[in-house]
């Protein structure tokens, strides 16, 4: 493949579509259909037509992938707050194009599940999973800082909702431990985004390079950093992420979440939002701040290890209390 060949198939969308932005959205106006509808029968419908339709809208990538690749591809990059440097810019790697479409996959059997087991506010437990199959694919695809965190944030609304008015007895502490956990974790992390914009402004305004801000991850791949600010902003990041995977000690909130969380949600959690804490130190943490990530592997990798002697430890004295 020749490099014009190339810089064509990266610039222009392979499918002539913007096709990566209506994998994201088109739950969302699934979520305004479902939203009007009355009849509890079209409510389901409409919801199964709806995430059928993402999972073969993102399995249409799959044949224009082009394998080999570095760059992103199905790249939608469009102005949006362009003082603060914030756009919708979106695209897809190897690993993020398979985890889209997981979600989407996940998403038709999570409804196909829910069909006859979920009988009580139905109308209210489909808007919850369209609006979160539209944030955890947007999670995947941003990259943009601020778009990526509004995604992230997003996420914990239908979420919460759905532990707490479809959960199990204990829903109501759950939930709120859910919330507050990954919370906090959140203002860490916009912290340490921020401090890489400011970082990216230095550099920029030094440079005369244009724009002199920018929220976007390619721009701040450019931006040098000197150790200690990787250090700090990797911290920062760190607990944002830990907590999304949980990484012990960060994990009290998992178990609670998982028992509470009615099957579809308990379904959701693992397959997809705990794989978000690791896709984020692979998509950020990695290319932005290599020589703390550096440093910081074997700390994590200690922390790591705990959690699976932990865990086992736990299931032995389950199985030796309950016989379970």
């Amino acid at each position: 493949m020749d490099a014009e060949t190339l810089k064509q198939i990266l610039a222009v969308d392979q499918i002539g579509i913007p096709i990566l932005s209506l994998v994201i959205f088109l739950p969302l106006t699934g979520f305004v259909a479902v939203a009007m509808a009355e009849s509890e029968g079209m409510i389901r419908w409409i919801t199964l037509i709806t995430v059928l339709a993402d999972f073969l809208l993102s399995l249409a990538m799959l044949p224009n992938f082009v394998i080999g690749v570095p760059d992103m591809q199905f790249v939608e990059h469009l102005p949006w707050i362009s003082p603060l440097g914030i756009g919708y810019h979106v695209g897809v790697d190897g690993i993020s194009l398979l985890l889209i479409l997981l979600t989407t996959f996940l998403g038709v059997l999570v409804i196909v599940f829910s069909w006859k087991t979920v009988n009580t506010m139905v109308k209210g437990y489909m808007l919850c999973l369209l609006l979160l199959q539209t944030t955890m694919i947007g999670v995947f695809a941003a990259l943009d800082l601020i778009l990526f965190f509004l995604f992230w944030e997003i996420m914990l609304i239908p979420m919460y909702f759905l532990i707490k008015l479809w959960g199990g007895a204990n829903r109501e502490y759950a939930s709120l431990k859910f919330v507050v956990y990954t919370l906090l974790g959140s203002v860490l992390m916009l912290v340490g985004f921020v401090i890489l914009y400011l970082n990216y402004h230095d550099f920029a305004e030094a440079q005369r390079l244009s724009p002199a801000y920018s929220f976007d991850f390619l721009h701040l791949l450019s931006a040098p950093l000197s150790t200690e600010k990787q250090l700090l902003i990797f911290l920062l990041i760190f607990f944002g992420f830990a907590i999304k995977v949980p990484m012990f000690p960060f994990h009290t909130w998992l178990p609670d979440a998982h028992t509470e969380a009615p099957t579809a949600g308990s379904v959701v959690l693992a397959g997809v939002l705990l794989k978000m804490g690791t896709y984020g130190f692979i998509r950020f943490s990695l290319p932005l701040l290599p020589e703390a990530s550096r440093l910081f592997v074997p700390f994590m990798s200690v922390l790591a290890v705990i959690g699976i002697v932990y865990g086992a430890f736990l299931a032995l004295a389950q199985f030796k209390a309950t016989g379970t």
